[in-house]
């Protein structure tokens, strides 16, 4: 009995420093970008789906999705702010010291979502998958010089 209650004030007390860093910032900018990347995420995860056959490709609904994709490809670079550079982001410095190459691949993904809008709304599958490599591609390229994984 003493050993288990141990082991619990032993978790309990090492979850206690691991409690996520808030976001102190007045306009709560990184709050705000990280929900817009958590829409690309549940937009992304069921076209891909789709485009890989690992779920019925239904033309009516992945459109909506990459619609919705192309709205949403826009919105979170204006969080991305000269002080929205504090702790817990997980953007890279190069984010504000290379602002012309960070802007450059806001465009190649944003142009790689239009390619892939276009494809949807011709509703072929081949092309509509490589556009999702495109977009994929894209994404990572963007992590890889400006996020910290």
């Amino acid at each position: 009995m003493i050993r288990t209650v141990a082991v619990l004030l032993l978790g309990l007390g090492l979850t206690a420093c691991f409690e996520p860093i808030k976001d102190t910032h007045p306009d709560q900018v990184l709050t705000k970008r990280r929900a817009l990347f958590k829409q690309y995420t549940r937009a992304m995860e069921p076209i891909g789906l789709m485009a890989t056959g690992r779920k019925e490709f239904k033309q009516e609904e992945f459109l909506a999705l990459v619609q919705d994709l192309d709205k949403l490809s826009t919105k979170p670079w204006i969080y991305f702010t000269a002080d929205g550079n504090y702790p817990p982001t997980h953007a890279k410095p190069a984010v504000w010291s290379q602002p012309d190459a960070f802007k450059q691949a806001q465009e190649h993904y944003q142009a790689s979502v239009h390619q892939l809008l276009l494809a949807a709304q011709a509703g072929k599958l081949e092309p509509i998958q490589h556009a999702v490599d495109g977009v994929t591609a894209s994404c990572k390229s963007c992590h890889k010089e400006f996020r910290y994984e």
